[in-house]
């Protein structure tokens, strides 16, 4: 379970002291921003954060390197496999009608939020044909029982649209404390149909040799790998969600967003909640690294030989990206920028450099433009984009996205060879 991943991480951080699920986790997890925190006290319970909040913690969990992990991604997106269904679950253990949201370690995280927040939380819902969409959705509490959830227009905003349209409740089952690889797969962005928890059972496979359990809670598949589950509705009833802190480090506005109801309890014996930071490193990893294989695909679509995708801590793991190829005609490093704004709708600035380039050294990126890149020649300016709303800086979601050319010319590559011993 999540416990004894954590405590098996040899840089763990544990708080054994009593803290405070409003303000002070952040204090924790801002000052080890990229190691895990193990709190053994918040409220009673026993809360962690920034478990995934490197590249190499999650490559070395699923036994591949952080290089490959764009592939190993990759692979289970394109190959999802199927679930296996078993008669029972750990989280079983500890059932209950008698709990209030306020009395968990659900955290406050900074001062101007609406208040305290599921961050980690993944939703799972079944729709009429039999379909099942998992996905992250953060939730503001609003009393014992009920929470604002918000709902960006994909999956399962359609399902409770259509649920809402027909004035009924939406059923749902709400996991908090789970592996990586469901994490990862519950941030993917595929069709309508093709079921995270499939994505999950493919990395599964891969990582671990068998593939992903679940048990089927009252009609629904929950993995029975998490440490908590809510057994929950989604009403037609709106309400004010927001402030927040979004993956960006500054606070997305108040908006009108569907309540959830929540019904029934289960966790694991001494369950673990997974409290993660809003624009921490953790938030950066869940959310960008299943981009990254979009962007890949797209660009090599245009261009035959890509070696790696990076989207950059800098840029918060969503607006700013490094892509590395080799080119076969003058021409292949601005079609790549191109490909990686299409392949990642939100992405505002992409660097483009050659494959001696380690896309994962930012000073060898910069190193790249200082040596390969003229501004007048090699800078590509795309003015009145749509672009993310998470972006302060754009307005109404338009923004001016830019991408730098930093590959050597073919007719001059001699002239740009490092020297080496």
């Amino acid at each position: 379970m999540l416990r004894e991943i954590i405590e098996r991480f040899e840089d763990t951080v544990i708080v054994e002291e009593p803290v405070s699920k409003e303000l002070e986790i952040t204090r924790h997890l801002v000052k080890y921003r990229d190691r895990p925190v193990l709190f053994r006290n918040v409220d009673g319970w026993t809360v962690a954060g920034n478990i995934w909040s490197t590249r190499e913690r999650i490559a070395g969990y699923l036994g591949t390197e952080k290089e490959k992990l764009l592939h190993f991604i990759a692979d289970a997106m394109e190959n999802p496999e199927p679930y296996r269904t078993v008669d029972g679950a750990p989280f079983m253990a500890n059932s209950t009608a008698d709990f209030s949201l306020r009395e968990l370690p659900i955290p406050k995280y900074y001062p101007k939020d609406g208040g305290q927040y599921f961050t980690s939380a993944m939703v799972i819902a079944k729709d009429e044909n039999g379909f099942v969409n998992t996905s992250f959705h953060r939730m503001m509490v609003i009393d014992e029982k009920r929470a604002a959830i918000r709902l960006v227009p994909r999956h399962l905003y359609a399902m409770w649209k259509e649920k809402a349209e027909a004035g009924e409740e939406l059923d749902v089952r709400i996991v908090v404390g789970n592996p990586v690889h469901l994490l990862i797969a519950g941030a993917t962005s595929v069709a309508y149909g093709v079921s995270e928890l499939e994505i999950a059972s493919a990395m599964s496979r891969r990582a671990f040799g068998k593939p992903l359990e679940v048990f089927n809670l009252r009609g629904i598949p929950v993995p029975v790998e998490t440490e908590f589950v809510f057994e929950a509705k989604i009403l037609p009833e709106l309400t004010d969600e927001g402030p927040f802190v979004d993956i960006t480090g500054t606070y997305d506005y108040v908006r009108k967003q569907p309540v959830v109801v929540f019904e029934r309890m289960h966790h694991v014996d001494e369950p673990v909640f997974h409290a993660l930071l809003p624009g921490g490193y953790e938030h950066y990893m869940l959310m960008g690294l299943p981009k990254e294989p979009q962007i890949y695909a797209s660009v090599k679509r245009v261009v035959p030989k890509v070696h790696g995708v990076r989207l950059t801590e800098g840029g918060a793991m969503w607006l700013h990206a490094v892509v590395s190829i080799t080119k076969q005609h003058d021409g292949d490093g601005k079609n790549a920028i191109l490909a990686a704004f299409a392949g990642h709708p939100s992405l505002k600035h992409v660097v483009v450099v050659d494959e001696d380039v380690n896309i994962y050294d930012d000073r060898e990126v910069e190193w790249a433009i200082a040596t390969r890149f003229q501004a007048d020649r090699d800078l590509v300016v795309i003015s009145n984009a749509r672009g993310s709303s998470l972006d302060p800086s754009a307005e109404k979601s338009l923004t001016a996205k830019w991408g730098i050319d930093a590959t050597k010319p073919l007719d001059r590559k001699e002239e740009f060879e490092r020297a080496r011993l």
